[in-house]
């Protein structure tokens, strides 16, 4: 495919040092040594304050208007805020719980918090509005014993509330105090090693794990991602969003990066699910971003949008500089799509970049910096960070060490010490390789998660992450997901997740056509052979999906096992 996207953005130089062990094993650094950086979160806050006073910093929408908060007020807020937290007795040991989803009031609590060294822990909501045994909630609140409990609407957090036997207080009470000398000598005693955050995991491998976010991981993360990307600080960003910040792509990745720039950032209400993309729509058609983050869910429904309505796509290629994506590996035919866009609106001048971390690495350890010309590269080693590549049953774990990585998990020290090797490496779980051996400056591969991985009855090994990209490709725009499966089988299968898209057409007819068109790509261990159709949708009480929509490969089979059984019984291919 010839590159027809370019940018004149400006980037880090596309270089890395790459360090071969004898046992096999690389180690991958930057050549940029990183900079030094903020002390804390706040430090953002008070520039802003100083650089920009006036300008929006956070926006949400208030019936057909939005409501904007200027770094001026937002300063005043947090430290009004942090002065409350303080004289409620909250400090290190008892951390603020945040239910709710994204808003202004969440923004300030969580850094009126961070300002004074309060943990702040932003939970799920789906942990409280879907669940219906709220075990997940109580488990992290038995491990956070939080000091403050925070829920936007309370009436609708009522069943949850009152399962943990707790209450909410409202921001506005805490506003109404005024800062004074012990949130000035709090301040001034936080140090890169303050506990800024506690992020919880989803919970793929059983119960939610508390991972710590120091300041120190937070600030230099943010300096990592302004060294690749000289540009943020050349034009200030304007996102409009929706990514949840109770995960750390969009609560450290992407509001982190609006703060530290003091830029804005308007807050999306949208969800990539069928009924709310529709707000999202809404959104980009008012605001103009220059930077636009999200997961492959997330564009794979709000693509039919940008297609179908030219008033929205005019504006939401109007200023922008980039499109990303992370979380997931991004199917290649909706790079296309979206590169087809940006060539109508913008005579290709667009960046479509990406990265790869974890909320362990809160979250970049690896970032494109550089032209890609397809899905699928996510660059190489941050500045400050290092990647171990270690071989593992014919593919390379990596493993990662920096600034930016977890001191390890809140108030669980025998996770901690299983999480990292010998040489204080965090074992992250993926797999990399070269997008080409022979010019490793060109960046990494996710190759899948090594634990995911597994082998056929013949003792083939099965790459579920590829081939869980090429089935959904093979059958665009059907499959909206799909869980692999065939351990100790003869051959692979699926069972399958439909997207909306899957309406008045013969969906046996077209799977069984996906299929086919897959077997002439290779043997097979490196396509599904059968297919199940699911008829309910993947239950967040059974771990089997986060609320940014990521398929748990390992719990759906779990939950499902005589599904899968089912897929392997005297049945068609394809089975509905």
């Amino acid at each position: 495919m010839v590159m027809r996207l370019h940018t004149r953005l400006r980037y880090a130089p596309a270089e890395v040092n790459v360090e071969k062990r004898a046992d096999g094993a690389m180690v991958l650094r930057s050549p940029q040594p990183l900079k030094p950086c903020a002390r804390a979160v706040g430090e953002w806050l008070v520039r802003g304050h100083a650089k920009a006073p006036e300008r929006v910093f956070l926006a949400e929408r208030k019936g057909e208007g939005w409501r904007r908060l200027t770094y001026r007020d937002a300063l005043s807020d947090a430290r009004r805020i942090g002065q409350a937290l303080l004289n409620l007795g909250l400090d290190a040991t008892r951390p603020v719980a945040i239910l709710s989803d994204n808003s202004i009031d969440h923004a300030l609590l969580a850094l009126g918090a961070m300002h004074v060294g309060v943990p702040v822990a932003p939970i799920s909501p789906a942990y409280s509005l879907m669940s219906k045994d709220f075990a997940k909630l109580k488990t992290i609140f038995g491990l956070l014993k939080p000091g403050l409990v925070f829920a936007a609407e309370p009436e609708k957090f009522a069943p949850a509330l009152a399962a943990l036997g707790a209450t909410s207080t409202p921001v506005a009470r805490l506003l109404e105090t005024n800062p004074g000398a012990t949130l000035e000598t709090a301040f001034s005693r936080l140090t890169p090693d303050t506990v800024a955050k506690i992020l919880f995991t989803s919970g793929s491998t059983g119960t939610p794990k508390g991972v710590i976010n120091t300041q120190r991981m937070l600030c230099s993360n943010q300096q990592s991602w302004a060294q690749l990307w000289p540009f943020l600080e050349e034009r200030p960003p304007v996102l409009c969003e929706w990514l949840p910040w109770n995960h750390t792509f969009g609560g450290n990745g992407t509001f982190n990066m609006v703060l530290r720039n003091t830029g804005t950032l308007y807050i999306d209400a949208g969800k990539p699910a069928p009924g709310l993309v529709e707000v999202t729509a809404r959104n980009l058609k008012e605001i103009s971003p220059t930077m636009y983050f999200n997961v492959p869910r997330g564009f794979d429904l709000l693509l039919p949008f940008l297609e179908t309505d030219a008033a929205l796509r005019k504006n939401f290629f109007r200023h922008l500089d980039l499109v990303f994506y992370a979380g997931a590996a991004l199917p290649q035919n909706l790079w296309e799509r979206l590169e087809k866009l940006a060539l109508a609106e913008k005579g290709g001048e667009l960046a479509m970049l990406s990265a790869w971390g974890s909320t362990e690495t809160a979250p970049m350890a690896a970032c494109v910096h550089y032209p890609i010309e397809r899905a699928g590269v996510i660059g190489g080693p941050a500045p400050g960070t290092e990647l171990k590549l270690v071989p593992s049953g014919g593919k390379l774990e990596v493993r990662v060490k920096g600034p930016n990585v977890t001191p390890g998990y809140y108030r669980s020290p025998e996770l901690t010490a299983a999480a990292f090797d010998e040489e204080g490496y965090y074992r992250i779980g993926d797999a990399m390789k070269f997008a080409d051996p022979a010019a490793p400056e060109k960046g990494l591969v996710f190759d899948g998660r090594v634990a995911e991985d597994f082998k056929l009855t013949t003792g083939t090994w099965v790459h579920v992450g590829a081939i869980r990209v090429k089935l959904i490709a093979a059958g665009n725009p059907l499959i909206q997901d799909a869980v692999i499966t065939g351990h100790d089988r003869d051959e692979i299968g699926a069972l399958v997740f439909l997207s909306p898209a899957a309406k008045d057409v013969d969906i046996r007819a077209r799977l069984v056509h996906a299929l086919k068109e897959l077997s002439k790509e290779g043997g097979s261990s490196t396509h599904p052979t059968r297919l199940l159709v699911m008829t309910e949708p993947p239950q967040i009480d059974g771990s089997e999906i986060t609320d940014k929509g990521y398929i748990n490969q390992r719990a759906v089979l779990e939950r499902r096992a005589a599904l899968v059984e089912k897929l392997y019984s005297n049945a068609p291919e394809v089975v509905i």
